[in-house]
């Protein structure tokens, strides 16, 4: 049918857990398929983030953690708050975008995050989050490398 009507392709959405399911759907569509990687992609620009301003992360986590279970009720989702580390435990910033129930809040709360406004009507977090990524492009740029070649890796002809 995609072939037919299309082309059209086979969108791909989930988390990580899409790994396990890419062998099947590169057989079964022959390669017709769209990946989405925009939320995926915030997640690096966290880990940039995480390497270069431990406090920033911190806020954010934190403020992520409150917002989750509210923002998680237009996803499908299986993260629980209990399960990930409470800022004050967290030793490792980078590592912690590992950990899978705190990945997923930092995912699901995106929106929230880089629209929040102060008091006053100015950003809560988009300007500083901007300002990083845009002051260290070679960070960023070869965590998004990492991130898109292990997307890309199994779509890959192999030798």
């Amino acid at each position: 049918m995609a072939r037919h009507f299309g082309p059209y392709k086979l969108s791909l959405h989930s988390g990580s857990d899409k790994f396990s399911i890419y062998p099947a759907v590169m057989n079964h569509t022959r390669g017709l398929v769209h990946l989405k990687t925009a939320g995926t992609s915030y997640l690096e620009a966290l880990r940039t983030i995480a390497t270069l301003d431990v406090e920033f992360c911190s806020e954010i986590y934190n403020f992520s953690r409150h917002h989750y279970e509210n923002d998680k009720a237009s996803y499908h989702v299986s993260a629980q708050l209990s399960r990930a580390p409470l800022p004050k435990n967290v030793n490792d910033w980078p590592g912690l975008l590992e950990q899978f129930d705190a990945r997923e809040i930092f995912h699901v709360t995106f929106g929230s995050v880089l629209t929040q406004k102060t008091s006053s009507g100015g950003w809560e977090f988009y300007d500083r989050f901007m300002d990083i990524l845009r002051k260290n492009p070679e960070v960023y740029a070869a965590n998004l490398e990492k991130h898109f070649n292990r997307h890309l890796q199994p779509f890959l002809p192999e030798e």
